[in-house]
């Protein structure tokens, strides 16, 4: 008899183990059903950053690779990541900024050519070109509302500009009608380092 007892010990104890583990396996919210607690919180999803197209997604680049020789400052415009990048005269210091680009392949000039003025507060007339488009364009003196924006780098080829821009969303952007645009305070750093007879190549 005493075997018969020990028998049945033994099996309630392994049901009660079976069952234990069992019940281990069951997910949170299978336990909670039996039980008065509220099922755990949800965790909300990670808030995603909004994307902006106006970004320009550029990378480093050698002089090497577009120029014969540096011995004076050299700027190379990329329209395609929308980025202006500057070495000085023995390439010991490289700085990359981002730009609004020609609005169409119309539009757009490249080739070699050089910085050949260099103006403090321009002002702004709008090409033949431009009025034809756009009638209502006028001439505009500097100031806020002036689309050079506080400083402008003349190019060697007639109405093509590296120059700031009062607005900012163009940046990034195909917006412009042939020049290379940078925001306000880019351009006045540029300015500052960039001499008349820099050697510009846009490609």
């Amino acid at each position: 008899m005493s075997d018969t007892i020990f028998s049945k010990a033994a099996f309630s104890r392994r049901r009660f183990l079976a069952a234990g583990g069992a019940a281990s396996l069951l997910p949170a919210s299978a336990l909670a059903q039996g039980t008065a607690e509220a099922p755990p919180p949800l965790i909300p999803a990670p808030v995603q950053a909004p994307v902006r197209h106006n970004l320009s997604s550029f990378s480093s680049q050698d002089w090497q690779d577009h120029f014969e020789t540096l011995g004076r400052v050299t700027i190379l415009c990329d329209t395609t990541s929308r980025a202006l990048h500057y070495w000085n005269e023995d390439g010991s210091d490289y700085r990359i900024y981002p730009t609004s680009v020609p609005a169409s392949e119309e539009l757009t000039k490249r080739g070699y050519t050089e910085v050949v003025r260099k103006r403090v507060g321009p002002d702004w007339t709008p090409t033949a070109s431009m009025k034809e488009r756009n009638p209502e364009l006028r001439y505009m003196p500097p100031g806020p509302d002036n689309p050079l924006g506080t400083h402008a780098m003349y190019l060697g080829w007639p109405a093509y500009l590296i120059h700031g821009t009062h607005d900012t969303r163009k940046i990034g952007r195909r917006s412009s009608d042939g020049c290379i645009g940078l925001y306000n305070s880019s351009i006045e750093e540029l300015f500052a380092i960039t001499p008349v007879g820099a050697q510009v190549r846009i490609i």
